[in-house]
């Protein structure tokens, strides 16, 4: 535009219009804002001052009349920058003009915005202005919200010594200015509590009145919202039940990502850019980064991204999404450090291997019974047609009898039930909906007198599976069903603690899937909720029907998908290049007619995307019609790297259509660069989809002469460039509408067979971070077995099981007797196996006969210290660690002594050890805690 003053009408007036501001009412915008210039020479830059007065452009007033923030304007072709410091100037200079409060900072040129909130943050682009109500919810918070370095957390929400590290490490970025955090937790030590603790520790200091808990699932939504209304029940959530537009009036919202997009692009329930004052992104991983990094860039707030994902296996673009250096987020916490924990905060898993024939050697007239080959001869077929590989199980062969033996096995090996019947609540993953309901038919088979209870499928678009006493509820509070049969659904993020069988019943590739999916098991029970299906989970078990752990040792990272460029993207750059093409043959006719058709395409962009409105600047180059008088290779390669990629945001179209037209342009193009074989196979592809049109639907009957034409080689072959182009435009126009009609003829579909397949091979393995030594769990549970068997007949165990004192020598007796028998229980091998070096060997006794509870010297360490940190919840982050690392000492070496809290490798926290993170007074109770637990 050629000048500020129609920038700021045709522009930015309107932009301050879609923020609620009416620019025409002065009780609410001045525009040319009077300012009396300084005396002390802190004034504008030279020029700007006309008598000791300078003029904003425009200054957005409170309800109470007072300014709120100063706007300055520049012309939409110069920089928004260049009146970054006249801004700055302009809200000291109204402050010690008017007193009060410093004014909000913004610069603009009608297409970019800058939002500086003066001594507190650098300018940030934003893409919208603030409403009155947001600038004074901005105002009311920097009056009055607290430090957080010593902002107590509420460890009834999250009081574990990690959780309040987490906590704290954010608590302390944000007192240090920085908006972006990246916390990684392993899945089952409590995000979602660490998060609620830390929301409530944010809004009690003041730092955030309004909250945005971001999940990708409906199921983790109503999770989040039930978490939420536990833990901090008066504070009002939205969506209620029922509830579908947006309201505005609640300080916790928890949405999923598609519902928080279409808020944002609909114009009927507009919402502020600036309406949350943090947002919380569940499961942050590359998924979110590529689809919905739009609702991050439309918010810009303070951003706090939780993931389960393994450090080294988070990509790139997660970390810079968080403004994170490469591997170092803002937290970690991971599975290895949760399972060696004392006492363990996750439990920890073991893995057995199932492999049938049929997956290792396929399935061929080799490898198929000579009864089955029987049976298949009487049926009709022929055995040596039959060839598949393993791989292609559940694919292109379906074969009932390797479903019946992964089930069978699972029946077998599951960990079950108390009375070891039934197994206990598990999850089978399956490769797809199909392969989900015939594992359902095959359990109901198996096991009729269940009366097809045992197990469910749960697939997330069955309204059956949600709500209370829908499928999940049940599964998660009901006895039955016992086995989830699940299709993605399952994979992430549902809390059932009671889970202690995982079953891969499909291939995965992907490792933070693969993570997630074991993680579904990972949770420990909560002992004040007992149920009876499971009351003890020491262990979990995966069957692991596909090599898959196998798979990731070879690759840790698993398969890289290759990006894939959305199908309007692709069309745009087809389109493009066929331009160019044109061009440089000088066929103009050709290229005009593709420009017209990019243009009605980029008019169609999607108005309300924050990326198109982002791209305002770029788009605005558009409008000046000489731009397109000539598309030089400069103004290609502009279109290429700038507006091309916007076209990702487009959804609402007829994607069989735009397919249909993206092979059309792709024909044409191959054409005008002489590539006759890339033409052949592009035609051969169209005519076939032509082909498949059915003629029994009337739209396409009307279109019967083309469709037929289009078929013909003469309708390929004939005319000029100019009237193929026409023949061409005239197949998108009349049968691209038509393409959704189409019958494909390609999709034979798999191949059905009942055939008895077998184990090929069966393994245990022990797996996990810490490798859990089997033969110790395994020799407690004989001492308990040889322990409950001779209690009805030993006199000394009989007297201690009633409640009677016993003579010394009848307890050497009895030890002399543990010793002799299988397995030779000695007191030494009670303290190793029970974790506790002072118990003697009757209090060991007592405790298995559960008379007595021994707490382990690591469970007596760790609970001491959960007492203390909880005692002292304003500790800072470096306080906690060196907490942290005190109690692994001593759980270690069960001794210290001062001199080794200012040595290493306490010297690592600090180079004067306990000295240089504590006062003296903290030093005191520190020594008095550790004298009694190393006494």
């Amino acid at each position: 535009m050629n000048s500020e003053k129609q920038t700021r009408i045709e522009l930015i007036d309107e932009l301050l219009a879609q923020s609620g501001w009416n620019v025409k009412d002065p009780m609410q915008v001045v525009q040319e804002f009077d300012i009396l210039t300084s005396p002390s020479g802190k004034t504008a830059e030279t020029g700007a001052s006309y008598q000791g007065h300078q003029f904003s452009d425009y200054v957005l007033l409170g309800k109470d009349g007072k300014p709120l923030a100063v706007i300055e304007a520049k012309k939409s072709s110069k920089d928004a920058a260049i009146g970054r410091e006249q801004a700055k100037q302009y809200c000291y200079n109204i402050q010690q003009q008017q007193g009060g409060e410093l004014p909000f900072c913004f610069y603009t040129n009608g297409h970019d915005i800058y939002f500086w909130d003066l001594d507190n943050y650098p300018p940030r682009k934003v893409v919208g202005f603030p409403t009155r109500d947001d600038l004074e919810r901005f105002q009311y918070i920097r009056r009055n919200r607290r430090h957080l370095t010593h902002e107590l957390i509420n460890t009834d929400i999250a009081g574990r010594d990690y959780q309040i590290r987490a906590i704290r490490a954010v608590l302390e970025g944000i007192d240090r200015q920085q908006r972006n955090f990246l916390l990684v937790m392993a899945t089952g030590t409590g995000k979602t509590r660490t998060c609620i603790a830390l929301v409530d520790a944010l809004m009690r200091a003041g730092h955030a009145e309004k909250v945005l808990f971001l999940v990708d699932r409906i199921a983790l939504r109503e999770q989040a919202l039930a978490a939420f209304k536990e833990h901090l029940p008066h504070e009002p959530r939205w969506p209620k039940v029922g509830e579908k537009l947006i309201a505005k009036d609640r300080r916790i919202y928890v949405s999923t990502y598609p519902t928080m997009l279409n808020i944002i692009r609909d114009g009927l329930q507009p919402l502020s850019p600036h309406f949350f004052d943090l947002i919380v992104v569940d499961e942050s991983h590359r998924s979110i980064y590529n689809t919905y990094q739009e609702v991050l860039n439309y918010f810009k707030t303070i951003t706090l991204g939780l993931t389960a994902t393994p450090t080294d296996i988070i990509d790139h673009n997660t970390f810079q999404l968080f403004h994170c250096e490469d591997g170092l987020p803002t937290f970690a916490y991971t599975f290895e450090e949760a399972v060696n924990n004392v006492p363990p905060y996750l439990c920890n898993f073991q893995v057995m291997k199932i492999q049938t024939k049929f997956q290792m050697e396929g399935i061929s007239k080799r490898t198929i019974s000579l009864e089955d080959q029987k049976k298949l001869l009487l049926e009709g077929q022929e055995v040596e047609e039959i060839n598949f590989e393993g791989s292609q199980l559940e694919k292109q062969v379906i074969n009932k009898g390797t479903n019946t033996l992964i089930v069978k096995e699972f029946m077998e090996e599951c960990i079950k039930d108390p009375n070891g019947v039934l197994p206990g609540k598990t999850i089978f993953f399956c490769s797809s909906k199909a392969h989900a309901r015939r594992m359902e038919e095959i359990f109901d088979e198996l096991y009729p007198q269940y009366k097809g209870e045992l197990a469910k499928v749960l697939v997330s678009e069955d309204p059956r599976v949600y709500g209370k006493g829908g499928l999940l509820d049940q599964f998660t509070n009901n006895d039955m069903p016992r086995v989830a049969i699940s299709v993605d659904m399952l994979d992430t993020g549902i809390d059932v603690r009671e889970i202690v069988n995982l079953v891969f019943a499909k291939p995965v590739y992907s490792f933070t899937k693969f993570w997630q999916m074991i993680g579904r098991g990972t949770r420990l029970l909560e002992a004040r909720k007992p149920k009876p299906w499971c009351p003890a989970k020491e262990v979990f078990l995966i069957l692991d029907c596909w090599d898959n752990f196998e798979y990731f040792k070879l690759q840790p990272k698993g398969k890289e998908l290759k990006p894939q460029l959305p199908l309007p993207v692709q069309l745009v750059g087809l389109r493009l290049d066929k331009i160019e093409a044109a061009n440089d043959r000088t066929l103009a006719a050709i290229a005009e007619q593709e420009v017209a058709k990019l243009r009605q395409q980029i008019a169609a962009l999607p108005p309300n995307s924050v990326v198109i409105r982002d791209a305002a600047a770029a788009l605005a180059r558009l409008d000046e019609e000489n731009f397109w008088v000539t598309l030089n290779h400069p103004k290609l390669e502009f279109l290429r790297t700038t507006i091309k990629p916007l076209f990702r945001t487009v959804s609402e179209v007829d994607f069989k259509a735009m397919r249909f037209e993206r092979d059309l342009v792709a024909y044409g193009l191959a054409r005008l660069q002489d590539d006759p074989a890339e033409a052949e196979n592009l035609r051969e592809s169209i005519v076939q989809r032509i082909g498949e049109l059915p003629l029994s639907v009337n739209f396409v009957k009307a279109e019967e002469d083309l469709i037929r034409a289009a078929q013909t080689n003469r309708y390929w072959a004939e005319g000029s460039e100019q009237e193929r182009e026409r023949a061409l435009d005239q197949l998108n126009d009349r049968l691209g509408p038509l393409m959704k009609f189409r019958e494909s003829s390609t999709s034979a579909g798999p191949v059905y067979l009942n055939l008895v397949d077998e184990l090929h091979n069966k393994e245990r393995v022990e797996f996990g971070p810490q490798h859990e030594s089997v033969s110790i769990s395994r020799y407690r549970e004989m001492v308990e077995a040889v322990i409950a068997e001779l209690t009805a007949s030993n006199p000394v165990l009989m007297k201690l099981k009633n409640g009677e004192a016993i003579a010394p020598e009848e307890a050497d007796a009895l030890a002399t007797l543990l010793h002799a028998e299988h397995p030779h229980i000695t007191e030494d091998l009670l303290r190793q196996v029970y974790q506790n070096r002072k118990a003697r060997f009757i209090q060991f006794i007592r405790h298995i006969l559960g008379l007595e509870t021994l707490q382990s010297f690591p469970d007596s360490v760790s609970e001491a210290f959960d007492q203390f940190i909880q005692q002292h919840s304003n500790l800072s982050s470096r306080q906690l660690e060196f907490l942290n690392l005190l109690k692994t000492f001593i759980i270690d070496r069960e001794t210290v002594e001062k001199k080794d809290l200012i040595s290493a490798p306490f010297t690592v926290i600090h180079p004067q050890g306990i000295r240089g993170v504590f006062s003296p007074a903290e030093i005191t109770e520190i020594l008095q805690l550790t004298e009694r637990l190393a006494a």
